[in-house]
């Protein structure tokens, strides 16, 4: 592992931001004193600092040289509406709220870097660093792009990392392509006539139609699509009724689609309709399917995650980079970046857990459970991954 001694150095200091960020979490578009911290920080090493963004968001601009690239470098702030069983001592003052996803660890992994680039000039361009709220269910990515990120602050390229609990710790992992999959949501509901449940004959049963459509729905996963074309479709909730002797007028069935691709999503979107609507149709009912895209794939792009990939094995050695690490159906909004700019999303090992201190929840340590704790031992590697990339993306002699 080969981490900068002045990032080794301000350790303690880092550490103490995450910490102090882990304390008081916000949730999505509510980080407003996550957000005046970065920004103070970022001010008081002398980095330019612009708020506002995506409504909490801050960007910080760093300039060089007299080159004309730029790359931008990503960080998410938010929380999680989760209570946080730690009793450690920064456990969240916040009932109801916490760093479960290790945003906090993010955030601060990045104003190490930022510390540390503010000090040393040696790149030739300009580092637009990104502190993004609500990526959780938020789309804060796609706020940020709205309210003008890239037209106001150009990049040639933007980068990602996210920390991975069951990953050993300090180790990356990336792939080229699709690294995490798209997020959507349905609900159908379904419309039939109630009738005495000892006389189904007189009513027409939407219950026992939602059943046939949650069954069916099955069939576009093993039927219609390629088997090599990865995709879910989870039915997480089936409601109807309120008396164990009344058939309804009406139910309805939700649930979440994940796919590494638009094309496969089209599909199971198109079909979803016709198949809930003719099998109602088939049981005299009738089927209304509401869809949403929340957040596309998180596609990496070749050149730039290649490129990553070499300063991830100059940090921390090839036997601790994974260049086909499998993708994760999870989702990320990250995705919206990738889609208007080529970029690379990795993943950063957070270990097995143990690095947690004593007065931790009695559950595992990973992502959104309520006993979570991002390993502080990855500040310095995080922040060295980010000095080294900006480092050698405007290197003297790649500017134009």
């Amino acid at each position: 592992m080969k981490l900068l001694p002045e990032v080794l150095a301000a350790r303690e200091e880092i550490q103490s931001l995450r910490r102090t960020i882990h304390a008081h979490p916000e949730l999505r578009y509510e980080e407003v004193r996550t957000s005046e911290l970065v920004a103070r920080q970022l001010e008081q090493w002398g980095i330019e600092v612009h708020r506002g963004l995506g409504k909490t968001g801050v960007v910080g601009v760093l300039k060089r040289g007299t080159g004309t690239r730029s790359v931008g470098l990503r960080a998410d702030m938010d929380a999680l509406p989760i209570h946080e069983l730690n009793s450690f001592g920064h456990r969240s003052q916040n009932e109801g709220k916490m760093h479960a996803c290790g945003h906090d660890g993010h955030t601060a992994m990045l104003l190490g870097a930022a510390q540390y680039l503010a000090k040393h000039g040696e790149f030739d361009g300009t580092i637009v660093f990104i502190f993004q709220p609500a990526e959780e269910g938020g789309a804060g990515a796609r706020a940020m792009i709205e309210d003008g990120l890239f037209s106001r602050f150009p990049v040639d390229a933007v980068f990602g990392i996210h920390n991975w609990p069951g990953l050993a710790e300090g180790s990356f992992g990336v792939t080229e392509g699709p690294i995490m999959a798209s997020s959507n949501e349905f609900r159908i509901d379904v419309r039939g006539v109630g009738a005495h449940a000892a006389l189904p004959h007189n009513g027409r049963d939407p219950v026992f139609a939602a059943v046939q459509i949650a069954n069916a729905l099955q069939s576009i996963i093993t039927r219609n699509k390629k088997p090599i074309d990865t995709a879910v479709l989870s039915i997480t909730q089936i409601h109807a009724g309120d008396a164990v002797n009344v058939i309804p007028d009406e139910a309805w069935l939700a649930g979440t689609v994940r796919t590494f691709t638009t094309e496969t999503l089209d599909l199971i979107e198109s079909k979803m309709h016709k198949i809930a609507e003719a099998t109602a149709a088939a049981y005299d009912c009738s089927a209304t399917v509401t869809f949403h895209r929340n957040y596309p794939p998180t596609i990496n792009s070749s050149e730039e995650t290649r490129f990553a990939a070499e300063v991830m094995r100059e940090v921390a050695g090839s036997d601790r980079v994974d260049t086909s690490i499998e993708p994760t159906m999870g989702a990320e909004d990250f995705s919206f970046m990738l889609q208007a700019k080529p970029g690379c999303y990795a993943f950063l090992g957070n270990g097995d857990g143990m690095h947690r201190e004593m007065g931790h929840g009695a559950g595992p340590c990973m992502l959104h459970n309520a006993s979570y704790d991002f390993n502080d031992a990855l500040l310095p590697v995080g922040s060295t991954y980010w000095v080294r990339l900006a480092q050698r993306f405007l290197a003297p002699g790649k500017n134009g």
